[in-house]
């Protein structure tokens, strides 16, 4: 059930938190029922309102104001988010009639047929050019597009770290090593879901928390069948292995010998009979992968070689997607000890495991420092110590609300941007060694706290005025 409003012409307005799975599954498939029931005083009980009709996002923001305000009375988690300022959170959607049937229960039973209103205006074009974009849609969500900086960022940053060093960047070279790397962690995500849904694991999860765990849900919302999961799986790793290819044939052996690990860790991650995620060294595994092999492997399209400076640089990425990993098993805990998926927070239990979160971050931030004590790194790559306050909040928030999936989204969310803020700044901080002017130098790492730091308060505000409002309707 959703609280509604109604608007002109039987337009039904509904509200719910964004990529809800019920909002997912109605702009997918935009063909919705919607059944109002009402006791009725007259003798015979109920009377019902049937809506046959078309479900579709509503991007306007005086529209959605106003389906807002239409719905607020009924719902008390509407209202407060629109007084607060923050129903932004909130996705509208707008059903268009293409029926309307009335029916009262004693009539239905005398044999008199319910009255019904047709909208034909409303009917929705099926062209295929539709149906193409809906189906591109899907597989967005399915690949989890926007945790691409998880591959992304140790790409750059062991391309930056190549020219910041050696002085050397092809711009061909460093364009397939990022599509490749990108169609690895693509992959990885998709075959973690299809083999997830073979164990039941995503679908006993009830305390996921969109959309840091409990997979894309894709399967599970009927939107995608397993088969064209799988299928799209196996397109993306053979992709990623054809340009793995063709870079070993041009740069070398070792590149073959990182990919061909890359492949089988992101395979294996979930798949039988290794299940390196059930084993407890998933984490270790997926900082290998995501983190260090990509990093390095970028450096060495570019010069050829491995040194110091791209393995300990390299160490950074690693630790920070595997805290990324780590702080999203938590709302997993449950369904992943059901069916016998002992990641490491299952093994050692959530009270245990939150201290994990701030020792991942403290190696993280260390291994920059020591790059830098040893050498290895230039003093630039300091400013990346400026995105500490995400992995303080993140440790706080999970040391104290580890058992608490809600509670604990804002050690997910920060998590997310610590990884994505380091490994930014750091790519800046490698960059700033070609600059020799000092007062750019300083202007440009002045500007970066600035904007971390706002983007830090922004979030902190909006997640106490969530909390306020569950505080209220709670």
């Amino acid at each position: 059930m959703m609280h509604f409003g109604l608007g002109e012409g039987f337009d039904v307005y509904l509200a719910s938190m964004k990529d809800d799975p019920k909002t997912v599954q109605m702009v997918n498939n935009r063909n919705v029922t919607l059944l109002f029931r009402k006791p009725s005083p007259e003798e015979g009980g109920l009377a019902e309102v049937e809506i046959i009709g078309v479900a579709e996002t509503v991007r306007s923001e005086q529209e959605r104001q106003k389906g807002f305000e239409l719905e607020s009375p009924k719902s008390s988690i509407v209202r407060g988010l629109l007084q607060s300022g923050n129903s932004n959170v909130l996705d509208c959607i707008k059903v268009r009639p293409l029926s309307v049937r009335y029916r009262v229960f004693a009539e239905i039973v005398q044999g008199i047929p319910p009255t019904v209103v047709d909208f034909p205006q409303h009917a929705e074009s099926t062209s295929e050019w539709s149906l193409l974009k809906r189906k591109a849609k899907l597989w967005a969500a399915e690949i989890r597009a926007p945790f691409l900086t998880g591959s992304i960022v140790p790409v750059v940053l062991g391309a930056m770290m190549a020219f910041t060093q050696k002085g050397v960047f092809n711009s061909w070279l460093f364009l397939l090593t990022l599509v490749g790397g990108v169609m690895m962690h693509l992959g990885t995500n998709v075959f973690n879901d299809y083999f997830d849904h073979i164990s039941k694991d995503d679908e006993v999860n009830k305390e996921f928390v969109r959309p840091f765990s409990g997979g894309s849900r894709m399967i599970q919302l009927g939107l995608m069948s397993p088969l064209e999961v799988l299928s799209g799986a196996i397109f993306l790793f053979v992709g990623a292995g054809v340009i793995g290819v063709y870079l070993a044939w041009v740069c070398g052996w070792p590149i073959l010998v990182i990919g061909i690990v890359g492949l089988l860790v992101g395979y294996f991650y979930t798949a039988p009979p290794l299940k390196l995620g059930a084993r407890g060294i998933g984490e270790l595994m997926c900082g290998l992968n995501l983190g260090m092999l990509m990093a390095l492997g970028a450096y060495f399209v570019q010069t050829l070689a491995l040194d110091w400076t791209s393995f300990v640089g390299s160490l950074t990425p690693g630790f920070l997607i595997a805290a990324v990993l780590y702080v999203n098993e938590f709302p997993d805990y449950r369904a992943d000890e059901q069916v016998g998926k002992r990641t490491l927070v299952v093994r050692l239990g959530r009270e245990k495991a939150k201290w994990g979160v701030p020792a991942l971050f403290a190696a993280t931030y260390l291994s920059i420092v020591i790059g830098v004590l040893t050498g290895a790194m230039p003093m630039q790559t300091l400013v990346a110590l400026i995105a500490i306050p995400f992995a303080l909040k993140a440790s706080l928030y999970c040391i104290r609300f580890y058992s608490s999936p809600l509670e604990m989204v804002p050690a997910n969310a920060s998590t997310i941007l610590a990884h994505m803020f380091t490994g930014i700044l750091l790519i800046v901080g490698f960059a700033l060694v070609k600059v020799d002017n000092l007062t750019i130098t300083v202007s440009t790492t002045a500007i970066l706290a600035a904007l971390v730091f706002f983007i830090y308060w922004s979030t902190t505000m909006k997640e106490r005025a969530m909390a306020g409002i569950r505080r209220t309707v709670t």
